[in-house]
């Protein structure tokens, strides 16, 4: 794999992106990832899944200066195979920890709340949310199921129409993130949750965790080729593609 480094423990396996230095997503990313998550779902000696990025960064999100050359093909292509990672991700059915190593916006958030706990490193720099709509990418349904998930209807409410990115201490104050740690401990912490997790009969954690999950489940629309379709026809917007190409030229600007 490009992308994703894996580490096996004894009952559980680390999870690293490792695209670059800020984990951009791209296809290949997200491919990757749900052939991961697919793989580990089915092996059984794999009891529980740890997500981590590297120093700094979870993930910054989408790459939008590689996804603002795909064709409609490939952007179709592109929102569906996210969407359907997300769907996976939500219904992963052993136990699934994000270390946030650092930076988590958009969708590194989208990666992160899909998960049972996070920990997040301290640094009043790192932030994490869902700010899609400050970026001018449609937001699903679904993700808004979730973010009300975790934080309620009216901050969930609140902050994805503002397009509001979170300190770690506000996501703590939100529930968005269950601690935080420094970062040189943010995976152990991590680790340190999982083996708890360890210690309970694998079935009834599985079993409590589907029933804990069900109203969310009713919610959602697992059909991903329809949870992003909005996102796939306003991405050609004249007015949004605009905005865009200046955002792309800007951040390619200063990377030389």
């Amino acid at each position: 794999m490009k992308t994703l480094e894996i580490t096996y423990k004894k009952e559980y396996a680390i999870v690293q992106m490792k695209r670059g230095k800020v984990n951009a997503i791209n296809f290949e990313m997200v491919q990757e990832l749900r052939d991961t998550f697919h793989a580990l779902e089915e092996n059984t000696e794999v009891k529980g899944v740890l997500l981590s990025g590297q120093p700094h960064y979870f993930s910054v999100g989408l790459d939008l200066i590689e996804l603002f050359q795909y064709d409609k093909n490939q952007i179709r292509d592109f929102f569906t195979s996210f969407g359907a990672l997300y769907i996976q991700l939500v219904q992963f059915k052993k136990p699934f920890i994000s270390a946030i190593t650092g930076h988590s916006p958009a969708g590194g958030c989208v990666l992160a709340v899909a998960s049972d706990n996070r920990y997040m490193a301290e640094g009043d720099d790192y932030v994490i949310g869902l700010n899609e709509v400050a970026v001018n990418i449609q937001i699903s349904q679904n993700l808004t199921e979730i973010y009300a998930f975790w934080i309620g209807d009216g901050l969930a409410s609140r902050y994805i129409l503002e397009g509001k990115l979170l300190t770690g201490k506000e996501a703590v104050a939100s529930g968005l993130v269950d601690e935080l740690v420094p970062l040189e401990n943010v995976i152990e912490r991590a680790e340190n949750q999982m083996q708890l997790y360890m210690r309970a009969d694998q079935e009834i954690l599985v079993n409590t965790k589907q029933k804990l999950r069900k109203h969310l489940f009713d919610k959602l629309d697992l059909k991903a080729e329809n949870s992003l379709k909005e996102a796939v026809e306003l991405w050609w917007k004249p007015e949004i593609r605009a905005r865009m190409k200046a955002y792309v030229e800007s951040f390619s600007s200063k990377k030389k």
